[in-house]
């Protein structure tokens, strides 16, 4: 990064908007905040994997922070923050203009809310809600935004083989479970927009260092193929989440 701009305060995470020497600007979500570099993974992990599935996700670019980054910042906590975050952050290509999407104004069509909605059970992305659904709009088009809150086995790292078997429950608070009434097409569909193969390329690009936890007796290879496992496991029982989506669909309209 060769510019600092300003700190987003929107969410927890508290990224900051800065510019790289490409001269594009970036959202730079920071190692040293909230979960850390787990959250980096997931930011990563659930965009690439989000592109593959041909949703508009902004670009993701790994971004190197120095030292010297954004020293005239005057508010002492974001200065920590970003002293703390010194290294490989992930930064998101910057929308500029865009705007946030509101579920009570903006629309989209059944099969679009039963992929997203899709999407989000199988990343288990907890974070795309009524009240902070991380979309925006941008060129008449929908984006996601914010995939940090996925993967959530890894802040316990129980089973991944376990985890990927999860119904996920939370998806009784998605933004879309009122709209997605294609759920069945939307499986079919991007059960077949991806291969294994595809999610093992996207996991190798994790970034090592990620990967590694001081005092932890789990390697960075292991965690690696954690992530690979749980992937590859829960394309293979799709039909799990599908069916509490469906079951959750019919609670709220009773």
């Amino acid at each position: 990064m060769t510019r600092y701009i300003l700190p987003m305060r929107e969410g927890g995470s508290l990224p900051v908007l800065g510019e790289a020497d490409d001269g594009f600007k970036y959202v730079v979500k920071l190692r040293g905040a909230g979960h850390g570099k787990k959250a980096l993974i997931a930011e990563f992990l659930g965009s690439m994997i989000a592109r593959a599935f041909k949703f508009n996700v902004p670009e993701v670019v790994l971004l190197h922070l120095s030292g010297m980054f954004g020293i005239t910042e005057p508010d002492q906590e974001v200065q920590e923050l970003m002293r703390n975050s010194e290294g490989l952050n992930v930064g998101l290509h910057f929308l500029s203009g865009a705007a946030t999407f509101d579920p009570a104004v903006n629309h989209v069509d059944e099969l679009t809310a039963a992929k997203v909605l899709w999407l989000d059970a199988f990343l288990t992305n907890v974070d795309r809600t009524r009240l902070n659904p991380n979309m925006m709009l941008w060129n008449n088009d929908l984006w996601l935004i914010d995939n940090g809150a996925s993967f959530y086995f890894h802040h316990s790292w129980r089973d991944p083989l376990q985890a990927a078997l999860d119904p996920f429950p939370y998806i009784k608070n998605h933004v879309f479970l009122p709209y997605a009434h294609r759920l069945e097409e939307a499986d079919r569909l991007m059960r077949q927009a991806i291969t294994p193969r595809t999610l093992q390329k996207i996991v190798s690009l994790i970034p090592r260092e990620w990967l590694e936890e001081e005092g932890s007796a789990i390697t960075p290879d292991e965690r690696r193929q954690a992530y690979a496992d749980f992937l590859l496991e829960r394309l293979k029982n799709t039909s799990i989440f599908v069916n509490e989506a469906v079951e959750q669909q019919k609670r709220t309209s009773l």
